[in-house]
């Protein structure tokens, strides 16, 4: 008989890829049968995961009482909140640790968080208010906590996808051959790219043996990449001279001052990566992990063209 995995998120870019994943997998559509939670049952995107013989169950993280419902029956769950809709850690922690709560009473056994690092503890408290990363780090500590037979920690690294991420400016064409990437990063800082359709090959080791991984943290990312390396990539693969804007040059991209904001690098990236210190390593052990091939930033890039205003 088929277990219950219970999915937050799938009308979302994580949950839905998973949703897919599993769906489209010869072994994993046989073990599992899946439950899609959504705060609204009749949305266009609900009722195509319905079409795909899904389980579609309402439920609000902000409701506690919601989510016991939602996890019912559920051999494994996969949680993940966004920070962005309320851009506050304290909602996002209650929600974390209210749906943690909820799948130890209901007994699951395969509990998945997608989290992010702890920004405060890597930088020795010198950065503070990263909270998006450190919120998702403080529900991690108090799942580690619980009495799950196993826990597992999914950490993305940066999504290919955000260069189209509503919260960030569009790469800027500036003349018929030269466009602006959408990040003021230097041309050396290391980032961990992801294509987030890629979420299920990280997690298909846990879910066939989450003995073997519980309390493990997985790095989830393709590689490390330089900004000089993803302009170069995609300068190769568009035709487009593609470059690295200056911070004077964020206003060329956008004049809204939120993406300004969201434009311009991370401290935390050009001084302790987006990891930290062990996150090469740690990356390595997780790749080491996975047995499918994951998606180069070439190959996204060239999947998803044309890329620029005007391109046919």
């Amino acid at each position: 008989m088929s277990k219950l995995f219970v999915i937050f998120g799938a009308t979302g870019q994580q949950g839905g890829a998973l949703v897919n994943y599993i769906l489209d997998h010869p072994e994993f559509s046989k073990t599992f049968r899946l439950r899609a939670i959504t705060r609204n049952a009749s949305s266009t995107a609900a009722a195509k995961l319905k079409q795909k013989s899904v389980e579609i169950v309402e439920a609000n993280l902000d409701d506690p009482e919601t989510l016991h419902a939602a996890v019912a029956g559920a051999y494994a769950v996969f949680s993940v909140t966004n920070y962005w809709e309320k851009a506050r850690a304290s909602v996002e922690i209650a929600q974390g640790k209210a749906l943690a709560d909820a799948a130890v009473a209901a007994g699951v056994t395969l509990f998945i968080w997608s989290s992010l690092p702890n920004v405060k503890k890597i930088t020795n408290g010198k950065l503070t208010e990263v909270h998006h990363f450190d919120s998702k780090a403080e529900v991690e500590e108090y799942i580690r906590g619980l009495s799950f037979p196993s826990s597992v920690f999914f950490l993305p690294g940066w999504f290919m996808q955000n260069v189209w991420n509503d919260l960030a400016p569009k790469p800027k064409k500036i003349s018929d051959q030269k466009v602006l990437f959408p990040f003021a990063f230097t041309p050396e800082t290391r980032i961990p790219l992801i294509d987030i359709s890629d979420i299920g090959k990280y997690l298909a080791p846990a879910l066939r043996d989450p003995l073997k991984y519980n309390g493990c943290q997985l790095t989830a990312s393709t590689a490390f990449y330089t900004a000089q390396e993803q302009v170069e990539t995609w300068s190769e693969v568009s035709g487009k001279q593609v470059v690295l804007p200056s911070i004077s040059e964020i206003p060329l991209l956008t004049d809204d001052p939120i993406k300004q904001k969201v434009s311009q690098a991370p401290t935390m990236l050009s001084e302790w990566s987006y990891y930290g210190p062990t996150g090469q390593k740690d990356l390595e052990w997780t790749l080491e992990q996975v047995d499918e091939k994951l998606t180069t930033w070439r190959e996204f890039l060239e999947a998803n063209g044309p890329w620029f205003e005007d391109d046919n």
